[in-house]
């Protein structure tokens, strides 16, 4: 069983993903958007969204047929930025995580989460959301204009299709196992795979 973190800024994704993987109805903390939010979330770019997560997403998602069966818990979180203490709660024990990225917003829905994850130590992968309407970058020209180091996982996915998200997952994972056996030549995670 590992525990796994889904991030991202606002509007990124994170409850589509957890959605479209869970084998179980997904928990979701998912609430209107108020008048009393406004000066607080900018909608910019993002102009048709009418909900938030306010606390977390759940999912859980089992691979019974992988090289070693796993079963994955899914934890998506907030995405405005005065939710991020929040973060750090939902990050204890996880083997990694996923950030889901806007290109069409890259600044917003990538910096904070990236920075987050950095800091703590904790593993994580890249993945574009592929939003329509979106210009499709490769991810090595997402890796250029971000700086991600080379040993940063970068792929795109579409956050509405199963396959994808688990795919993304299965990338994390790896990349997660990857980074506690390489010892020094990495960030030393805070978390690692014997914790989950």
């Amino acid at each position: 069983m590992l525990k796994i973190v889904i991030a991202g800024g606002f509007g990124t994704g994170k409850t589509t993903a957890v959605g479209a993987v869970s084998e179980i109805t997904p928990l979701s903390t998912e609430e209107y958007l108020t008048e009393a939010s406004a000066d607080v979330d900018s909608l910019e770019g993002v102009e048709a969204k009418r909900t938030t997560t306010v606390a977390f997403d759940f999912g859980r998602l089992s691979l019974p047929d992988a090289p070693v069966p796993l079963e994955l818990f899914l934890f998506g979180t907030p995405g405005q930025d005065r939710f991020v203490d929040l973060w750090y709660d939902l990050a204890r024990g996880a083997v990694g995580a996923v950030v889901l990225v806007d290109t069409r917003r890259l600044e917003s829905s990538f910096t904070p989460p990236v920075s987050f994850f950095e800091d703590i130590g904790l593993p994580f992968v890249v993945a574009v959301n592929q939003f329509g309407g979106a210009h499709r970058y490769h991810p090595e020209q997402v890796r250029t204009a971000l700086e991600l180091p080379a040993f940063v996982p970068v792929l795109t996915c579409d956050a509405r299709d199963p396959n994808h998200v688990a795919g993304v997952l299965l990338t994390l994972v790896g990349h997660a196992v990857r980074n506690a056996a390489a010892g020094p030549d990495l960030p030393t995670p805070t978390s690692t795979l014997q914790d989950a």
